[in-house]
């Protein structure tokens, strides 16, 4: 271990001369002791967390998945995870209705999802696995897409579909009700919204109330009276007074409101809520007859609220962790007391079946940090930010042994989603080791409210202990990391505040 200085700074690192040649002799040797001393490490640091791999975002037949629940959990028994988070679709339908009744003279397309095949039953397959295998951590959730609109015409051939695929992945939610009553497009018949139809409930009452009187006369009028009846009928069922969500397809773009509805519904039920491929690439094709168009839509991290994060890491080219970028905004509306939580990076795996794509099992992570390797300790991880999202070439694992920031002594620090006070330069730890020992570099960027404030570019496995020179009382702002090269490490963020 020694010291170099880059741009003023002390930095520590584990290095030695001659590294190829002492390597390729006795890597397997160093990697016991760097995570041996890692370890110790983090043990006279007081941390009593471990570590726990999960898998989020993943399909069974209750959607479109290859595979049913217990199929599903064993295969991820199998490769070594205990911790899997089961977003199925909770509902996959599309219509387009004719105008003046739309909701009557309408084609309707859905596939297999939650809510068609009955909450109570996807709830239950859960529990059923849970009993045969108390080993596993299994959490329910879906993945929603609340809204959708329709621009163009089948009759111009110019149909088009906008924001299907804008997504939310919703975790913990245990009652069939939570997800029946899910405030989205085409869901379960509901109360809560029947005033969006009252004034053509009233409207077409009057006149069925009118048409009943015509029935006394003869002829002419009886016949009117009987059109009328027909049409009050039918315009009070198009009216949708127990539609399930506020919004329909027909309005034309409705910003965030259909999708803060959602999150604040799921907060109310005691579940989370996180933004699923902010930037997909797919989102723009033709589906049969028809076209639908969802742009990349990273915006929604700073015009939404109150959810709980987003996907950093999934199978698509991403910018918004980008130092300085979108979710740096985000982070840094909440340091500055303007956003009420912060939002935290998970991976998404969106798995269906092995193999798919070129995907396996275990390619995306999200690594808990819990103190008991129970549900409610990985949900409690989940809410409060404590973990760090992973992308490897399974089986290889990629581990973060160590990310910290603390003050001089020790005596204060904090890991991933923890916030500490200090009255003097932070001091960064990180430490990385893989279970795959290669010969090339990876770069290792340090992020200081969203500013890039060190790079480091070296071998694994490593170590760095690093005093920041940044010191303004009254200010609270964040670290955060990530890695790039065998693999990809997104931590969450540790936040200090400057006493």
């Amino acid at each position: 271990m020694y010291q170099y200085e880059k741009c003023g700074e002390v930095v520590q690192r584990s290095q030695y001369k001659n590294e190829d040649d002492f390597f390729k002799k006795i890597i397997p040797s160093i990697s016991i002791i760097l995570l041996f001393f890692v370890f110790y490490i983090t043990e006279s640091y007081g941390t009593d967390y471990q570590q726990i791999a999960g898998l989020m975002d993943l399909r069974t037949t209750f959607s479109d998945g290859a595979y049913d629940m217990e199929q599903l959990v064993l295969l991820a028994k199998n490769k070594g995870f205990s911790v899997v988070f089961i977003n199925d679709h909770d509902r996959v339908a599309m219509e387009y209705g004719l105008p003046p009744l739309r909701n009557l003279i309408r084609k309707k397309v859905e596939m297999n999802s939650i809510n068609s095949g009955g909450a109570d039953k996807f709830l239950q397959a859960i529990k059923d696995v849970r009993q045969k295998y108390p080993d596993m951590i299994i959490v329910p959730g879906s993945e929603t897409a609340p809204f959708y609109y329709w621009t163009g015409s089948p009759l111009k051939g110019n149909l088009t579909a906008h924001d299907h695929e804008r997504r939310l992945l919703t975790v913990g939610m245990e009652s069939p009700d939570d997800y029946e009553n899910l405030p989205i497009l085409h869901n379960n018949l509901y109360m809560n919204y029947f005033t969006k139809a009252l004034p053509e409930v009233v409207l077409f009452s009057f006149s069925l109330i009118a048409s009943l009187l015509l029935f006394r006369w003869r002829g002419l009028l009886r016949v009117s009276g009987i059109i009328i009846f027909i049409l009050s009928i039918a315009f009070i069922i198009n009216s949708n007074p127990f539609r399930s969500s506020p919004f329909d397809p027909y309005h034309g773009d409705q910003k965030m409101a259909p999708y803060q509805l959602v999150i604040d519904y799921v907060n109310s039920r005691g579940g989370m809520t996180f933004w699923n491929y902010p930037e997909t690439g797919t989102g723009v094709r033709e589906m049969g007859s028809i076209h639908v168009s969802t742009l990349p839509y990273p915006y929604v991290l700073t015009e939404s609220k109150d959810y709980t994060g987003f996907a950093a890491l999934y199978g698509d080219n991403i910018t918004l962790t980008e130092p300085g970028n979108i979710w740096d905004t985000a982070l840094k509306e909440y340091s500055l007391g303007y956003r009420d939580r912060p939002p935290w990076g998970i991976a998404t795996a969106d798995f269906h079946q092995e193999g798919e794509g070129g995907e396996r099992l275990g390619t995306y992570q999200t690594v808990f940090f819990v103190k008991d390797k129970k549900k409610d300790a990985v949900l409690k991880a989940l809410r409060n930010g404590r973990m760090y999202a992973s992308q490897v070439n399974y089986p290889q694992v990629l581990k973060l042994e160590d990310f910290s920031v603390s003050s001089a002594d020790d005596q204060i620090r904090g890991i991933s989603g923890d916030e500490i006070a200090l009255k003097e330069y932070p001091r960064v730890r990180m430490s990385i080791s893989t279970s795959v020992p290669s010969s090339d570099k990876v770069k290792i960027r340090l992020i200081r409210s969203g500013e890039m404030i060190y790079l480091f570019e070296e071998k694994l496995p490593l170590i760095i202990d690093y005093v920041d020179p940044y010191y303004k009382p009254g200010e609270r702002i964040y670290y955060r990391m990530d890695l790039h090269g065998t693999g990809t490490i997104v931590s969450n963020p540790v936040f200090v505040k400057f006493e």
